[in-house]
């Protein structure tokens, strides 16, 4: 089965065809990260109006790349949510309204089981059952994965997601947006040991997450070493966001280590925006060989939205007989674990 994919959930314009039998055929992506870096954030109606410029060339500019005709698949997938309900209409609309002009189905995609079954895009992928840590935007949570759609969830973020976090830290150090990437660079050039900050929710048991008193530790270590103009010296900047992202990553693999002794579980699969950071992915590969259990993430393009993971998704559930009716499905929030299993 060959499926068009459409990712227009937030910031990010993706299209992508996925084939079941040859695999990803064509992937084209915009990202709207300068448009927004200006406003220190996502701008949701230019979010949208960006979305509806963009799509239509990419669609075009996919199935070129990929040798074919123009609506030849046998199916579409949209992303329905959850996200920006603005951003969301654009892709479900344009995708139900291809799908119906090309008398093809259609099948809104949940965007976190996208990101969940982006790692199977890979050469090497893992196989069912596994704990996956999704950490994407607003989502920090801890999944227990039987199958496509047998979801059950350990533990989540009870307040701000990690990428939040790393969003919120970037702006109290004065970085620019997209803020997660460059707390993170610059914490490469940190200092290790000259701040110490505090691992949240680590000193009692279960697998929830915490990180709103992480980000007001954060802004009071900055305030405490301004000098008399406000300023931080750059040193310090990286000294602080080396203790941020360090204290941020032994979390995560704290409460992924007890998801996994909890569980039984020897494959642990991280997806999502964060699961690129180069020292959260070099900390779990540790965690895993001492539980003697096997690490899997995508490769970093596939990491962030894209259009590849929805078009995978929907492809699985496709062949499963599922689809959409002619509604145009759009779900600014949509619980994972609601979804229907492909048995």
């Amino acid at each position: 089965m060959r499926v068009l994919g459409i990712e227009t959930s937030c910031d990010e314009t993706g299209v992508a065809i996925y084939d079941s039998e040859q695999g990803l055929l064509a992937d084209t992506l915009y990202s709207q990260v300068k448009m927004h870096a200006e406003y220190g954030g996502v701008v949701p109606e230019l979010a949208s109006r960006d979305h509806v410029r963009r799509l239509l060339p990419l669609i075009r500019e996919c199935f070129s790349q990929a040798n074919l005709p123009l609506g030849d698949v046998d199916a579409v997938a949209y992303t329905a949510g959850p996200g920006l309900i603005g951003a969301l209409m654009v892709g479900a609309s344009t995708g139900r309204a291809m799908a119906l002009a090309w008398d093809k189905p259609a099948i809104g995609v949940h965007h976190m089981e996208g990101h969940l079954l982006a790692p199977m895009l890979e050469e090497t992928p893992p196989e069912f059952p596994f704990v996956a840590l999704l950490v994407s935007g607003g989502h920090t949570q801890l999944v227990r994965v039987d199958g496509i759609g047998e979801y059950q969830l350990l533990g989540e973020s009870l307040d701000d997601a990690a990428g939040e976090a790393f969003d919120k830290a970037a702006k109290m150090l004065g970085l620019d947006y997209p803020g997660g990437p460059e707390v993170a660079r610059l914490a490469q050039q940190g200092t290790p040991g000259r701040f110490k900050f505090p691992r949240p929710m680590t000193d009692r048991p279960g697998v929830d997450f915490s990180f709103s008193g992480l980000k007001t530790f954060t802004l009071n270590t900055a305030n405490a070493h301004r000098d008399e103009n406000g300023k931080l010296d750059q040193q310090t900047i990286a000294d602080i966001a080396y203790a941020f992202e360090e204290a941020v990553v032994e979390t995560l693999a704290i409460k992924c280590r007890r998801a996994l002794q909890q569980t039984g579980m020897k494959q642990l699969v991280i997806a999502g925006g964060v699961s690129a950071n180069r020292h959260l992915r070099e900390r779990l590969e540790t965690m895993v060989g001492k539980e003697r259990a096997k690490l899997f993430y995508a490769r970093p393009e596939f990491c962030t939205d894209n259009g590849a993971m929805i078009a995978f998704a929907g492809c699985q559930r496709l062949m499963a007989g599922q689809q959409s009716d002619l509604t145009i499905l759009a779900k600014p929030r949509w619980p994972m674990d609601t979804l229907e299993a492909i048995r």
